[in-house]
């Protein structure tokens, strides 16, 4: 398995400069004041461009976390109810993201979310006992109170996705959107094994908005090297550096 080390990849980015506006809002169209991963930008500064991102840099229970230390909790209850959607890829200048059709949720201890779309970052933005994988999928949820829970997939170098390869083919251009005929189904994008992290955190990108909740399996999911490469090409690193838990209980669930 390819090691990386997150502080170096930051260091990296900060010595090139204003690389790209490397990240993702929950919806695309949120938020349009410049941040990113490099330059003045950089996430050490994101609590300063504006008063609204404010959180980014005093909050308490920020995201992403090193998911060491885990307590076991209750047994694992996650049930997806994922449909078929049309593919909608949005290259929002942050990251791929794709737009699902209403209709699909999961329902975690018995609260259902619906699915309203999903995204990449590279590397891992959580850790898992101080380690990231090569990348991390979000799935992002709401409920009828407007309340979000995101469940993390982790991506490690491997066998190819043919969902992943399929997205790929039919990225637009930055700030466009492309809406393929084809249907794609999420469900193909989820591990066999339920076990999972739980805790409560925010948003990774700006406003940095808390009270999410955060669900990530442990058991990853493959794509190739050509399928990491293919999305380095576009964005090199998109991940936020670990932030700190603050005595935050982070929860096994298998």
């Amino acid at each position: 398995m390819k090691k990386f080390n997150k502080t170096s990849l930051l260091a990296l980015v900060l010595t090139l400069g204003t690389l790209f506006p490397l990240s993702t809002n929950v919806f695309a169209e949120e938020s349009h004041s410049h941040w990113g991963y490099g330059g003045a930008a950089n996430p050490t500064q994101w609590g300063q461009i504006k008063k609204e991102f404010a959180l980014c840099e005093s909050g308490r229970d920020q995201s992403p976390i090193d998911l060491k230390n885990a307590v076991e909790s209750t047994p694992a209850k996650i049930d997806f109810d994922y449909k078929s959607s049309p593919l909608v890829v949005v290259n929002n200048g942050h990251t791929i993201q794709v737009n699902y059709a209403p209709g699909s949720s999961v329902t975690i201890n018995g609260e259902k979310y619906s699915l309203v779309q999903f995204h990449f970052h590279t590397p891992s933005e959580h850790e898992v006992n101080s380690k990231a994988l090569a990348m991390e999928l979000h799935l992002v949820h709401r409920n009828e109170a407007g309340k979000l829970a995101v469940v993390g997939v982790m991506l490690t170098k491997g066998a190819a996705n043919p969902l992943i390869d399929t997205i790929w083919k039919n990225i637009p251009s930055a700030g466009k959107t492309d809406t393929v005929s084809s249907n794609i189904n999420a469900t193909d994008l989820l591990p066999k094994g339920k076990s999972y992290y739980s805790y409560d955190g925010s948003l990774t990108t700006p406003p940095c908005s808390e009270g999410v909740k955060w669900n990530v399996f442990v058991e990853p999911m493959t794509v190739s090297e050509e399928q990491i490469e293919a999305f380095e090409k576009l964005y090199q690193v998109d991940a936020r550096p670990i932030q700190p838990s603050n005595g935050r209980v982070i929860q096994l669930h298998r």
